[in-house]
């Protein structure tokens, strides 16, 4: 049976500090629901009511756009080795881009990742967790490096040129954060 608090508890955190992988969940008013995985040692614990999330540029910014229009988010993590276990996190978000005020006082939190976009930072609302006895075992073998690499091998103004073609609205035409 799921099992709800509204905090992290020291519990849910040393669950949270194992996980190599999240999905993230947001959706506009009218338009299609974005499910994204993410890794990279890009997720943190701020405090019992917040958690952030370092986000690189990509083929996307779903979660920039939908975050402007509702601020609602779902994170969702789930066990692949260990005990049986899938934890949400229900809350509201915002996106802190480099330019923003409170950029460097988040981004000491995270190694420095190349291609970086920006930072979310969620509200807890609530938390579930549910057995999971149903996920299969998954090996972590290591992180995936051609994004980083991608990234790395562009100059800054390349990276900024890519964000606003690729990145500065979302597939059903929201504008993101600028």
């Amino acid at each position: 049976m799921a099992k709800f608090t509204n905090k992290i508890t020291k519990r849910i955190q040393t669950f949270i500090e194992s996980q190599k992988l999240f999905f993230v969940a947001t959706a506009p008013k009218d338009g299609r629901i974005n499910l994204s995985p993410k890794g990279m040692d890009s997720f943190r614990v701020l405090d019992e009511k917040t958690v952030a999330w370092l986000s690189v540029t990509g083929s996307g910014n779903e979660t920039s756009a939908h975050l402007l229009e509702n601020g609602k988010m779902t994170i969702m993590m789930c066990a692949f080795e260990g005990a049986p276990n899938i934890l949400r996190l229900y809350g509201t978000a915002v996106e802190v881009l480099p330019k923003d005020k409170n950029w460097t006082d988040l981004a000491v939190n995270f190694p420095e990742i190349p291609g970086t976009r920006q930072i979310f930072v969620m509200t807890i609302d609530s938390t579930q967790s549910s057995c999971g006895m149903s996920i299969p075992f998954y090996e972590y073998k290591g992180e995936r490096n051609e994004l980083n690499d991608w990234a790395a091998s562009k100059t800054e103004e390349e990276l900024q040129t890519y964000i606003q073609e690729k990145n500065s609205e979302s597939i059903d035409g929201l504008e993101t954060k600028k």
